[in-house]
């Protein structure tokens, strides 16, 4: 085997590691975030995806479909596969994402730019097509499974953007305040 071909063997354990370990990496990008902007709105995002998680996470327990037969040894998943969770809480980010990159300001942390809004988008959209897909080929969900748990993100995405716009913002706006002072 030559340089080139351990490398590439390399890359893809390393993108196959990555796409396995989605939850501790989304969850702590999204704490970083928080972190350097100690932003009400991400912190209201954030708590978002924990709730789409929950919603997603009833729902498997109503349905109660079995996860596919992984063929790897140890790898088999031990609860429930309709809807997928990662599915769902991926495509919410996706799609919250594009309606605040859209609708709302950027916050005083990031650079002011139409850049920024672009750029954004441009990673996590191509991102979270890729962890709902790797759900498929990492033999943790059906095609079927992940369809409903993208649909039930990108359907509870627009409830809650909406309670942020219409009520939530107000008092994440105070809270900000009271925090971090005018």
């Amino acid at each position: 085997m030559g340089v080139g071909s351990t490398l590439s063997q390399r890359a893809r354990l390393i993108f196959f590691w990555a796409l396995e370990e989605t939850n501790f990496i989304v969850t702590g990008l999204t704490a970083c975030t928080i972190l350097y902007t100690r932003s009400s709105a991400i912190v209201y995002f954030a708590l978002g995806a924990v709730v789409c998680s929950r919603v997603v996470k009833l729902m498997k327990k109503v349905l109660r479909q079995p996860r596919p037969v992984n063929p790897l040894p140890g790898h088999q998943k031990g609860d429930y596969g309709m809807p997928s969770t990662h599915s769902g809480v991926i495509s919410y980010y996706a799609a919250y994402s594009i309606l605040a990159c859209k609708y709302l300001p950027i916050h005083s942390s990031l650079p002011d730019t139409p850049l920024t809004r672009v750029l954004a988008l441009l990673v996590i959209i191509p991102w979270a097509a890729t962890i709902a897909i790797s759900r498929i080929w990492l033999g943790h969900h059906t095609w079927q499974q992940v369809t409903v748990g993208c649909s039930l993100g990108i359907m509870f995405t627009p409830i809650w953007f909406l309670l942020w716009t219409r009520v939530a913002h107000v008092y994440g706006e105070q809270l900000e305040q009271a925090i971090l002072g005018p």
